[in-house]
């Protein structure tokens, strides 16, 4: 069952195609559905020693070739000119009992490193020590689609270990059911 309210009209490729708005909540509570695994992007920022790290579940394997990845990051964002076309950076993956590490890179903070066991690469980019995986990046392209800007990142090396992934489910932290 769908929550809709009064039906639009789109003009795409000289045709006319109804489209209906939606109830953004219940929209958002039906994606919730969809599981999604829960990282930590991180990257430098314009200042020297400055390091920069979000929380996103917007993440997604693209293309193993070339290796590419896919996350977005809200148009909002007071960290979107760090990741700029070029720019390296690294998605963190988080382990199952994460839930606070990944609250703590949601949150505004002014260091949001703090009390994080990390090591820079060879970018200057911090990887977090406690990741179940990660990937080392460099922003191939973006774009802007709605109010986000979408990120595709080049793997340009990657590591990981063994555990189970922190999940995002129906708006909270989930673990995986043995």
């Amino acid at each position: 069952m769908t929550t809709m309210n009064a039906p639009t009209t789109a003009i795409r490729s000289e045709e006319t195609v109804e489209v209906q708005a939606f109830d953004s909540r219940e929209l958002r509570n039906t994606l919730g559905l969809f599981a999604t695994g829960v990282t930590i992007v991180t990257t430098t920022g314009a200042e020297a020693g400055e390091m920069i790290g979000i929380t996103a579940n917007s993440f997604s394997s693209l293309s193993l070739d070339p290796p590419l990845i896919l996350w977005s990051l809200a148009l909002k964002s007071p960290s979107l000119s760090a990741f700029a076309e070029g720019r390296d950076f690294a998605v963190n993956i988080l382990e199952h009992q994460q839930d606070a590490l990944a609250m703590q890179f949601a949150r505004p903070s002014d260091d949001k490193f703090a009390g994080v066991s990390h090591r820079l690469n060879s970018a200057g980019v911090p990887l977090l020590d406690a990741a179940l995986a990660q990937l080392e990046c460099q922003v191939e392209f973006t774009r802007v689609a709605g109010d986000h800007l979408l990120i595709v990142g080049r793997v340009l090396a990657f590591s990981k270990a063994d555990g189970e992934p922190l999940l995002f489910y129906k708006g909270g932290f989930q673990q995986l059911c043995a």
